[in-house]
């Protein structure tokens, strides 16, 4: 059990630029390919145990049911050797060329089989993201025209919101076959849009509603009236919203939530916005999320460019962290924090629309590997708060385990229990009277 989650990440995005001709791929101008080995011993050296880490989806799903598992048995491996638990992080805003886009209606069954098989390979993987922010992925694919299709009206956003965020449900429920007790970490971005005059503030409501789409959609709340107009005069039906709302998966997941300077927009008088900055920070938009769906929080993800005085990336991370307290000791139940990424990335100050190899100093360590100055002030900050965290507080933990704890009776007695929850929930949706799990299974601890 883990009263508290410290994480960093692998970028590992890859969408398509220059209509589907060019791919980005943050992992090889990381040169991650190269330097995989030197980064998971970094990992050791900042004490940590947990990381966001995927297989490069286009150099490993080449085509249904077809892979090359060879780099991911390679890294997986590894981690396992090391005792690390990855949150895989399965789709990071790009699919392989042979599926094309998330206009495709195939997607969400294509990539269910994917996770399926991904799962049956690596049993002993408990954490996931199976679609990284889904509606930042819908947003700058097909809204704002960036990525992938690189489209931008409306109807064309709900249709590859509703790819993704379905394939994301059903790859949950695929993985739940191989891993009953597997926990699904969403990772999204938390947004806030502010108006700036009386004639904005129409407008505003608008973004702020939609900003919510993603997660209502997996989580299974009803929207508000206005926005399910515009989803159904967008191109979604009555049955396809209907699918989202019965098959939710609420009690298998944390709610990630992601927050940097640009999650904030200021939206003016004819609809247009631009970043603000940080006004209302991570605490306050966090809470918003959580009085909407009420599940435990994860901060998984943030960073800042260190600039010239060198301590810009330092001072953030201690605001963050500020936050995270904050929330916590107020009762929101939070359960980790991650700095993204482990190291430096190349060509986000374009948002991976321009291949210009400029690098982005927002990492743990630079691309030769070398330490910057957050990377020490977060290692500090895991070993000073780690023990504290655990003490604090029994009220929550999350039921996830080491690798080399795997074989432990209590997790397979969880597992049989999560086992035993997945047959009531396949009884009731098939309409039958649902059954309590057999009561000569073992239920683990839970979380208070």
């Amino acid at each position: 059990m883990f009263n508290f989650v410290f994480a960093t990440g692998i970028e590992n995005s890859a969408p398509t630029i220059n209509g589907g001709r060019e791919r980005v791929d943050e992992m090889e101008k990381c040169r991650f390919y190269q330097q995989w080995r030197t980064d998971f011993e970094l990992l050791q050296e900042l004490g940590l145990r947990f990381l966001r880490y995927g297989p490069p989806i286009h150099k490993t799903w080449l085509g249904d049911g077809h892979y090359d598992w060879t780099f991911a048995d390679e890294t997986f491996a590894d981690l396992k050797a090391r005792d690390v638990l990855p949150i895989v992080d399965l789709c990071h805003f790009g699919v392989p060329d042979w599926v094309g886009n998330f206009q495709n209606p195939d997607f969400p069954r294509l990539f269910e089989r994917y996770a399926h098989d991904f799962a049956t390979r690596f049993p002993w993987i408990q954490l996931y993201t199976p679609v990284n922010e889904m509606f930042i992925c819908a947003t700058f694919s097909a809204r704002w025209g960036w990525w992938n299709e690189q489209l931008s009206t409306d109807t064309a956003f709900v249709t590859a919101l509703k790819h993704i965020v379905k394939g994301n449900v059903v790859a949950m429920r695929a993985i739940l076959q191989v891993r009953p007790d597997a926990i699904f970490i969403q990772s999204e971005s938390s947004e806030y849009f502010h108006a700036d005059s009386p004639e904005a503030i129409g407008k505003a409501e608008r973004f702020n509603s939609q900003r919510f789409l993603s997660l209502d959609l997996n989580y299974g709340h009803d929207v508000d009236a206005r926005t399910y107009r515009y989803l159904l005069e967008n191109g979604m039906t009555a049955q396809e919203y209907s699918f989202f709302l019965e098959n939710h998966l609420r009690r298998h997941c944390v709610m990630g939530t992601d927050y940097y300077q640009t999650n904030e927009h200021r939206v003016w008088a004819d609809g247009t916005t631009s970043a603000s900055g940080e006004v209302f920070g991570y605490d306050e938009i966090t809470r918003q999320y959580f009085n909407r769906y009420r599940l435990p929080v994860m901060h998984t993800e943030t960073n800042i460019r260190e600039g010239p005085n060198g301590d810009e990336a330092v001072y953030w991370l201690w605001k963050e962290w500020a936050n995270v307290l904050r929330i916590r000791n107020d009762g929101i139940p939070i359960v980790g924090f991650t700095w993204y990424s482990l190291t430096d990335q190349v060509d986000w100050d374009s948002a991976l629309r321009e291949n210009n190899g400029r690098v982005n100093a927002v990492g743990l360590y630079d691309l030769d590997r070398n330490p910057r100055a957050v990377g020490t002030a977060y290692k500090a900050l895991i070993a000073n708060w780690n023990k504290l965290l655990a003490t604090q507080s029994v009220c929550l933990a999350l039921p996830v385990f080491l690798p080399s704890e795997q074989d432990d009776p209590s997790v397979r007695a969880q597992q049989d229990y999560a086992r035993g929850l997945l047959h009531v929930d396949r009884i009731a949706e098939a309409g039958a009277e649902p059954l309590e799990p057999s009561k000569d299974k073992v239920k683990p601890d839970a979380p208070g």
